[in-house]
């Protein structure tokens, strides 16, 4: 039995929670697992309208530019170069990079290799946004991901939303049940990894998107022998990116 009845120590982007007292020692995150910030920005407040999760996948040709002016959000390149300038600056990406694209701002965003660039473009958006067009023409934009309804559980106060890397090293048993304090959209980068929640386990492959609410208690692994890659958009309650649990009967955390 899982309980939340008290938070405890904040460590290593967790915090624990327990129904017994806690050690002295705080808990240790799982050896091997590397979270890497790769972006980030602040919510005042998410409860003024419902929030919605929208992933798409832009491809565009070399030495062409396309434009985008929407709900705040992140892109995260997959192949090529892109230039992404905004109104006060403009910042070259290379593969593997990611940055906050602001709200309601002109954003121009240039393959400027060779090559085409690719890129992932996660959004939060309110209803009225939700069908909204990404990038235009010449881009080839592919939508991966929507929520069919409001990400629950939003709270008033601050929240962050943030653009992170995760890697599981080769051969890593499930880490900690854990669930989020907001909510989180992952796209696995490389794979097949293993998710875990209410029993039941399965695959993860690359190029799939996956979204995780609030109160899903759940556990990934890599039982592959090459790494496995999460890029993750979270949106979650400030200083608070998740939530371990404790079992009934351990006598705190370990």
């Amino acid at each position: 039995m899982l309980y939340s009845s008290r938070l405890a120590a904040l460590c290593c982007g967790f915090i624990v929670s327990s129904a017994y007292a806690q050690p002295a020692s705080p808990p240790k995150a799982p050896p091997g697992i590397v979270r890497a910030v790769l972006a980030s920005t602040a919510l005042p407040h998410v409860v003024d309208a419902p929030r919605y999760y929208k992933l798409v996948r832009v491809a565009v040709p070399a030495g062409k530019a396309t434009t985008y002016n929407g709900a705040v959000g992140f892109v995260f390149l997959l192949s090529g170069s892109l230039q992404v300038a905004g109104s006060a600056d403009s910042q070259l990406l290379a593969r593997g990079e990611g940055l906050a694209v602001a709200a309601g701002r002109k954003t121009t965003l240039t393959a400027a290799g060779s090559e085409p660039a690719v890129f992932l473009h996660f959004v939060l958006v309110r209803a009225n946004e939700l069908n909204r067009s990404m990038e235009g023409a010449p881009a080839v934009v592919t939508e991966l991901y929507r929520n069919g309804s409001p990400i629950p559980g939003l709270k008033p106060g601050p929240y962050e939303f943030s653009l992170v890397r995760v890697t599981f090293p080769p051969r890593l048993p499930l880490n900690p049940p854990h669930r989020r304090s907001g909510a989180a959209l992952y796209y696995v980068l490389a794979g097949p990894g293993i998710f875990a929640a209410g029993g039941k386990s399965e695959s993860k492959p690359a190029g799939v998107a996956h979204f995780e609410p609030y109160d899903l208690v759940h556990q990934w692994g890599n039982p592959a022998d090459t790494p496995l890659v999460l890029i993750q958009a979270n949106i979650s309650q400030e200083g608070v990116p998740a939530v371990i649990f404790v079992p009934e009967g351990t006598g705190g955390t370990k």
